[in-house]
């Protein structure tokens, strides 16, 4: 067997409706089920996600408030009013500021942006930034992807005599702030058709608004929130994540042009995939390490040489954010396995002086992904005892419900059911990392840690074509609940698998089923070619797509794990090197089976002696507990038996065969019973006839061995035919007659050799069936 790395979930569908989807829509049965299982349950439901581009957006005026602050925004552009936009230092709070800023541009107001210093000020409003932003006259605040949990600075902006619209997308919290005017998709009460808008969403529906037409020349920013926010990618944030990715391909705005450039990433070939893994994390690395000014200037620029300036900025700040994260990384794994291991903690809070508080969040990316836990990383500033943190977490533990019961040590805190940031005392930390874990043993079982990967679709090798990986294209921009498709395929041989790559860590292979061969590269299991035994068949778990070289187009798999359900048998027969199989073949994993003492004598040095299990007798190897073990069998037993007995347990999911023997019996000059027949009569005539001096002639004489000579006698005297006094071998006068097989040396050297047959001197699949065979008799 192989263990799968994580728990395939593995989606099923109504095969009426897959019907059903195909005929309306002329689509693949595959594609009708990824459809479905994204919960499109009826053709219209089908068809408009399809179609995406013939939708319309929501009237932006459905959202509460939006009516008062709209004609709030038009009254300050009227009167001339400075207008603050009020921002956060992410990818969503960059490009939120940089939409409300065009769009007020657009009027010719009279506005500025202010995004806190992650550091010195936090996530939020603040009171000292409202104070500066007071002193410079400023009469109207509009924030944007944050502010829904500032109530006390929302109290604080009603005594400087400014007025303040909150537009944010993050949980809302049972006390809101009394703001002039909150546009918000979820709040309370809120009639608004669609409730999972980024950031950057809500401040494109205020611009809608404000606008009075759809302003489409924005899309290009408000992709970039929305794709970096992970909301998910469904209803509005999949119209502005479509209709955006097809403007930022013919983006004019001369910032974006100048990021593409340091990405190096063509127009042309513009995915989601661009901004989730190559411009988001630019913009995010400028608030991560510094004030996060730079991003929203190089995303409004029109100079040509400032956005290229800015842009290698951000480049370089970028991989100076991609060496801190590595360097903290490895610190809180560290501190994790010392301090506060898995197997004892459902809940994982790691803390570090001097951390930089701006990539704690990726960290925790980083532990969940390493250790599948809840995971809080805290920055601590002793001096001031504060800790400053984000928490990342796992399917079926509610990040933001589980912290709101922790109010009382969290004066700062918010975000969603997968992710938060914020803010407490140092002395609370421990107290907090009680509490969630008294919490989360509560609603999380051992299963819970096991990572999950969803699958779409059980999908045939004959599915695999490039009409298929096609039609699947329409399904694009992928994204949070809306995943690229995953597809199991189930039981296929593979005719060829090897590793590639510069350090041999990916996996090449070629399965085969019903005659139809697909290619999968497998980036990072280069360590499964040593876990997949010749003809065992595996289910692969990945994502489809189309290898395009030389002007050839072929479908392929892109692998992302690997299970084998069946045992395995792993052969090293002909592995001389004993040495070398446990220095780069064992695992801790494995027990090593051995049935002689003098064999383990031999190899002593070699062996991993505390996982060695000698069998000495049947009885011992009924014992055995190898159900579902990985075990070596270093040599053979004296009978085929003790085999049987060995699994009576249960069967193991490998066995890896090396057989050591001290001699070969089987081509051993094996004596007949004519053999036999010659030697008593021989015997029988010479009388007694010394073994020491005259074997050697007598087996040239007849062309036996003198192994041969000296196995007879032992038969003989086993069976009471012969007497041996020092060396002088001589018949017994009126023996009983007796059959050979009642010599337990014969015996012991038939059975020899008939194991040494079954099991050393056949091929692989002789040999796997000969243990086939074995399970079924130890079973009965």
């Amino acid at each position: 067997m192989l263990q799968s790395k994580k728990r395939w979930n593995v989606q099923e569908c109504d095969e009426q409706l897959v019907n059903e989807f195909v005929e309306n829509l002329n689509i693949t049965p595959l594609v009708a089920s990824l459809l479905l299982n994204r919960g499109m349950t009826t053709v219209e439901a089908a068809r408009e996600f399809l179609h995406v581009d013939a939708q319309t957006f929501h009237d932006p005026f459905l959202l509460h408030d939006m009516d008062k602050a709209v004609a709030r925004i038009q009254q300050a552009i009227d009167h001339n009013e400075k207008i603050m936009i009020y921002g956060d230092y992410d990818a969503d709070g960059v490009s939120s500021t940089s939409v409300m800023l065009s769009a007020l541009q657009q009027f010719g107001a009279d506005t500025d942006f202010y995004i806190p210093n992650r550091f010195t000020e936090g996530y939020g409003p603040n009171k000292a930034a409202f104070d500066k932003i007071n002193a410079g006259g400023y009469q109207l605040v509009i924030t944007v992807d944050t502010g829904i949990s500032a109530v006390e600075e929302t109290a604080y902006a009603r005594e400087l005599d400014f007025d303040l619209i909150i537009t944010d997308h993050h949980e809302p919290g049972p006390v809101l702030p009394d703001a002039y005017a909150i546009i918000h998709p979820k709040l309370p009460g809120s009639t608004y058709p669609f409730k999972e808008l980024a950031g950057v969403g809500v401040a494109f529906k205020l611009a809608h608004a404000l606008l009075g037409e759809l302003p489409e020349h924005l899309l290009e920013l408000a992709v970039i929130g929305t794709i970096a926010d992970l909301v998910p990618l469904v209803d509005e944030n999949r119209l502005i994540a479509r209709k955006g990715l097809d403007y930022l391909k013919l983006t004019k705005r001369t910032g974006i042009e100048a990021l593409l450039s340091v990405c190096g990433v063509k127009r042309e070939e513009i995915t989601e995939d661009t901004i989730g893994f190559a411009m988001a994390p630019r913009i995010n690395a400028v608030g991560r390490l510094q004030d996060a000014d730079p991003a929203v200037h190089l995303l409004m620029t029109t100079n040509a040489e400032e956005a290229k300036g800015l842009a290698k900025e951000i480049d370089a700040l970028n991989k100076e954010r991609q060496q801190i994260v590595n360097d903290i990384t490895e610190e809180a794994v560290e501190f994790v396995e010392s301090m506060y291991p898995p197997d004892e903690n459902s809940v994982l809070i790691v803390e570090g002086e001097g951390w930089n508080a701006g990539v704690v969040g990726i960290v925790a990316s980083r532990l969940v992904e390493k250790f599948y836990r809840p995971t809080i990383v805290l920055s601590v500033d002793s001096e001031n005892h504060i800790a400053k943190g984000s928490a990342r977490s796992i399917q079926g533990f509610d990040l933001f419900a589980n912290l709101s019961k922790c109010r009382d040590i969290l004066p700062h805190f918010g975000g969603h059911p997968m992710a938060a940031g914020m803010t407490l005392n140092s002395e609370d930390v421990e107290e907090l990392r009680r509490r969630l874990n008294e919490q989360a043993s509560n609603v999380l079982t051992q299963q819970d840690f096991i990572p999950i990967t969803s699958v779409d679709t059980v999908c045939k090798t004959e599915e695999i074509t490039l009409e298929n990986i096609e039609q699947m294209s329409a399904l694009a921009p992928f994204g949070m609940h809306n995943p690229k498709p995953k597809v199991l395929i189930k039981d296929v041989h593979t005719t060829s698998m090897r590793k590639i790559g510069a350090n041999k860590n990916h996996l090449k292979l070629v399965f085969e089923d019903s005659g139809v061969s697909v290619d999968a590269v497998g980036f990072g299991l280069g360590y499964i070619l040593d876990e997949v035994s010749p003809i065992a068949k595996v289910s692969l778990v990945g994502e489809l797509s189309i290898n395009e070289w030389n002007n050839m187009r072929k479908p392929q798999l892109m692998v992302e794990d690997i299970s084998v359900d069946e045992w395995q048998m792993f052969d090293y027969r002909s592995a001389v090197d004993v040495k070398r199989f446990f220095e780069q073949v064992f695992t801790d994993q494995m027990k090593v089976v051995a049935f002689h003492d003098s064999t383990i004598d031999k190899y002593k040095s070699m062996l991993p002696m505390e996982h060695v299990v000698l069998i000495q007798n049947e009885e011992q190897a009924k014992a055995c507990m190898f159900a579902g073990e990985q075990i070596v069998l270093l040599d053979l037993p004296p009978s085929q038996k003790w085999l049987e007995a060995l699994f009576v347990q249960g069967i193991p999911s490998r066995i890896y065969a090396i057989f050591l023997t001290e001699e070969d019996h089987y081509f051993d000059t094996i004596p007949t019973r004519d053999h036999f027949k010659w030697f008593y009569g021989f015997l029988a005539k010479k009388g007694p006839f010394d073994l020491k001096r005259y074997k050697e002639d007598l087996a040239i004489h007849k062309g036996w061995s003198k192994e041969t000579i000296d196995f007879m006698a032992k038969v003989f005297f086993e069976l009471e035919f012969v007497t041996i006094n020092n060396g002088l071998i001589s018949l017994v006068k009126n023996s009983t007659k007796r059959d050979l097989i009642e010599s337990a040396t014969y015996r012991q050297k038939q059975q020899q050799i008939e194991i040494e047959k079954n099991f050393i001197y056949t091929s692989y699949v002789q040999l796997k069936n000969q243990f086939q065979d074995i399970f079924k008799r130890s079973i009965e």
